[in-house]
């Protein structure tokens, strides 16, 4: 414990000291909708797309501010004006300044009730606030919230006087100092962590309701009986409440019911038009909450018919199925990080714009990387066919990462303490509480890559009890546990997965890959830090090669069992130059109709895969080894008599230079080729003694695929033999290799 305490406080005391000079948004970028942003318009939108009401007061705008330390009292004085509902970091904000963890964020502002909403409950809604927050209003204390990507509420009618209002929020947050769910926020930005953001971040708004009123709807399709179920929650019931419920699809009404209020509503939907990323179809609801024939609330809202589920494929392979059918999901690594509103978008426009470009490129899903977005976000998504991944936000300290961000290896999870595995737990229910009602998302993401990962076991079997209508990715990459729908593999650049075979009734995915660096002059975020892909190139025609190529590793392993994967990511974030758009939105690097092209093979219907030449990673296989050059390298007769035998993987140390090789017998030329490697160094290969590869690999933990189709034709009939040279190993390493034909 002391030692824990030494080492956050050497860690605050060296960054607080770098900290005061450090300059937010170092080049001033800015996206285009961000240099439309006014006080006036900021975030105007209804915020609730799922539960509408005609009646609400935005409270957007401007703001007094002031940043003091954690322990003093209420201002008597602010600094000045901040632009809700932009974080204080920000430079739409207006502030642009570090809140450390030692400082808190003050707000105020003067609001005043409309007239007509006399006799109703007020509610103050915050659609997301980072992190601690406390709210007085003329005074008096509303409430508290721990808790930076979920929604919260406040009914502030007993703390309402004649004429103007005056609502006060205290906010503190310790970023990466204390281990709460912060995302990819640090207090010193690097690599794939980002600039911090404090304080209020989405929406803040206000609603009058009645006594009894509509709290929440959950519409939960059943597609196989053709009907949907209307969960619902009544604030303020006596029991006597009845809910109204029209269905509508294209203005007509398709279903009536009433029934008592507070209890599932189950609504016939006959021939359903089923939902999916090529027809969006929405059905429309209005609901009234009624008490001896008189309307006591009345909301809009919609739903899809669509299921979401798992099964094997006429292959055997367990497959994502929409509506019964296996579709194959291929999407992006989905931050949402914006140059100038870092996690909150610009604008409704600029959010949908993402959506729009990647629905273009011909994705069909994509993983929301540890954020939580507004409503109106996951509303679009239902609204043009997006399917979505949603991750919890993990976090850890940062001065304490050797022991809280698990690795990859690591027997055992992160013990954490349990205060902090309480918080983390509520607020992942949450989140779920606030997201499960959209149909577009269908797969739930608990941790990523051992990120404050703990009692694995019990928080992922938790997620699929408590939401069993979607799909639990337990564990994104990394530590695996063996719980969970899916077994979920990252491999940078890729493509690769885990092995079908050894994963009985899992869905194997590939949820990270890729990240192709290219930097466009004009628009880096910050010229003067590392600007960097995982592999990172300087014209756009090398781009183009390498995504392609890419491509036609991947496709191969749909047809042994790959179900989905993530290509990292949909834009540049800060020093990541790996997005398909830049950080700023005013480039696409690639151009959409290409993609659409180069995308359209994975969601074709997959055929079967077999070894000419099997590797080791589920069974050892043989292989002839040499550890000096033969001299039939090259050559189309293989002389045997060079290699000795080994059993793979062979285990190599740093330095090693070996030739390997696999002979195996072909009845008839197959079309397709797929060779499967794993090492660490300068590679070549030799089909027949014809060169098919000449690179540097570097695998870790999963195999490297790389489609040799092309050269199929060096094929004959009889015997054929593989040849897989690897020099300059480059640490001690696994070396094994297998060839795969496919349909």
């Amino acid at each position: 414990m002391k030692k824990s305490l030494l080492l956050l406080f050497v860690f605050l005391c060296g960054f607080f000291s770098h900290a005061q000079g450090q300059k937010l948004n170092p080049g001033g970028m800015k996206t285009a909708w961000g240099e439309k942003v006014t006080p006036q318009n900021a975030w105007q939108q209804y915020p609730r797309p799922q539960l509408v009401r005609s009646q609400w007061l935005n409270l957007n705008g401007q703001w007094d501010y002031a940043i003091l330390p954690k322990t003093s009292a209420q201002p008597k004085k602010y600094d000045g004006k901040i632009l809700v509902p932009f974080c204080a970091e920000s430079s739409l904000s207006g502030v642009g300044k570090l809140v450390l963890p030692d400082q808190k964020l003050w707000y105020n502002r003067t609001f005043q009730v409309p007239a007509n909403w006399k006799g109703k409950n007020v509610l103050l809604h915050f659609d997301a606030v980072d992190w601690e927050t406390t709210v007085w209003l003329n005074g008096k204390k509303v409430g508290e919230h721990r808790g930076g990507s979920d929604p919260f509420t406040f009914d502030i009618t007993p703390h309402l006087k004649s004429g103007t209002q005056e609502l006060v929020v205290s906010v503190w947050d310790p970023t990466d100092a204390d281990d709460q769910a912060r995302g990819k926020q640090v207090l010193e930005p690097k690599g794939i962590w980002y600039t911090p953001v404090t304080g209020i971040w989405q929406t803040v708004w206000l609603e009058p309701v009645a006594k009894a009123h509509i709290s929440s709807l959950v519409p939960e399709a059943n597609i196989d009986q053709g009907k949907v179920i209307l969960k619902n929650q009544i604030n303020g019931a006596t029991g006597k409440e009845k809910l109204v419920v029209k269905v509508m699809k294209d203005g007509k009404v398709v279903g009536e019911k009433t029934a008592i209020a507070n209890s599932p509503l189950e609504i016939a939907v006959p021939n359903a038009d089923l939902w999916t990323p090529y027809n969006p179809a929405l059905y429309q609801l209005d609901v009234q909450l009624t008490s001896g024939g008189k309307t006591l609330d009345k909301v809009n809202s919609y739903f899809a018919m669509r299921k979401i589920s798992k099964g094997k494929d006429a292959l055997g392979y367990e497959r994502l199925y929409l509506n019964n059918q296996p579709l194959f999901q291929y999407g992006t690594l989905d931050q949402g990080w914006w140059p100038d509103g870092l996690l909150t978008p610009p604008s409704d426009a600029a959010m949908r714009y993402d959506m729009d470009v990647l629905k273009d490129m011909g994705f069909n899903m994509l993983r929301k990387h540890i954020k939580v977005e507004p409503s109106r976000y996951y509303y679009y998504a239902d609204s043009i066919g997006l399917l979505v991944w949603q991750d919890m936000p993990s976090g850890f300290k940062t001065a304490e990462k050797e022991v809280q961000h698990v690795k990859a290896e690591a027997k055992e999870d992160w013990a954490r303490p349990a205060a902090s595995a309480q918080q983390y737990e509520r607020e992942w229910k949450s989140i779920m509480d606030h997201l499960k009602f959209f149909p577009s998302i269908v797969v739930w993401v608990p941790f990523n890559e051992g990120w404050g990962q703990y009692d694995t076991k019990r928080v992922v079997e938790w997620t699929m009890q408590y939401d069993p209508t979607r799909i639990t990715n337990g564990v994104s990459g990394w530590t695996d546990r063996g719980v969970g729908h899916m077994n979920d593999a990252h491999h940078y650049p890729g493509p690769g997965m885990e092995p079908a075979e050894q994963n009985p009734g899992r869905v194997i995915v590939l949820g990270e890959f890729g990240g192709l660096g290219l930097p466009l002059e004009g628009h880096i975020w910050n010229p003067n830090m590392r600007n960097w892909g995982y592999r990172t190139y300087k014209t756009y025609d090398e781009l183009v090669k390498e995504y392609t190529k890419l491509m036609y590793n991947m496709y191969p392993m749909v047809h042994r069992g790959l179900a989905a994967a993530v290509y990292t990511q949909t834009t540049d974030v800060e020093g990541e130059v790996n997005g398909l758009i830049t950080y700023d939105r005013k480039k696409i690097k690639l151009d959409p109709e290409l993609l659409r092209m180069l995308h359209q093979p994975l969601y074709n219907a997959p055929g079967k895969s077999s070894a000419l030449a099997a590797d080791s990673e589920i069974t050892p296989q043989t292989l002839l080894l040499a550890s000096n050059l033969p001299a039939s390298l090259g050559k189309t007769d293989l002389n045997k008599n060079e290699f000795g035998s080994a059993t793979g993987p062979v285990q190599l140390k740093k330095g090693d230079n070996r030739w390997a090789a696999k002979t195996f017998t072909v009845q008839q030329t197959p079309q397709n080729l797929q060779l499967r490697l794993l090492a660490h160094g300068d590679m070549k290969v030799y089909l027949n003694g014809k060169l098919v590869v000449n690179k540097f690999v570097n695998t870790k933990r999963h195999y490297d695929e790389i489609n040799l189709s092309e050269y199929g034709h060096y094929l004959k009939n009889g015997e054929n033999h593989l040849v897989v040279e690897l020099k300059n190993t480059g640490s001690p390493s696994p070396f094994d290799f297998g060839l795969y034909t496919f349909q």
